[in-house]
C-alpha cells in the first residue's frame, strides 16, 4: 500500500491571498462557545486562539473546503467563496 504525504500534496497548492476576507466569524458568539470545533475540524489549520481567548483567522492557507461552516454548531462563520481570481489552486502530482 502507497502511503500519500498529504503535506507534501498540499505544498504543490498555489494560494493567492485577497485582502477581502472570504470568512467571516462573530467573535461575541465565538467566546461564547465552549466546543470550538473551527479549531480541530479545519485541515489548513486557518483557526487558532489569542491570548484572549477568541478566535483568529490566518486566512492565507484557507482550501476553501467549507468544513468550518458545517462543524459550527452556533453558526457564527460567515464563509463565501473568495472572488474571482483569488484562493487556492489545486495542482495534482
Amino acid at each position: 500500500m502507497t502511503k500519500v504525504n498529504v503535506k507534501a500534496k498540499l505544498g504543490k497548492d498555489t494560494i493567492k491571498v485577497d485582502s477581502e476576507k472570504h470568512i467571516k466569524i462573530k467573535q461575541d458568539v465565538c467566546r461564547t462557545c465552549k466546543e470550538k470545533y473551527c479549531l480541530y475540524v479545519c485541515p489548513a489549520q486557518v483557526y487558532s486562539l489569542n491570548k484572549e481567548g477568541d478566535i483568529v483567522l490566518d486566512l492565507d492557507g484557507c482550501l476553501e473546503c467549507g468544513t468550518c461552516r458545517i462543524a459550527c454548531i452556533k453558526e457564527s462563520i460567515d464563509w463565501t467563496y473568495p472572488r474571482g481570481g483569488f484562493g487556492v489552486q489545486f495542482k495534482c502530482g
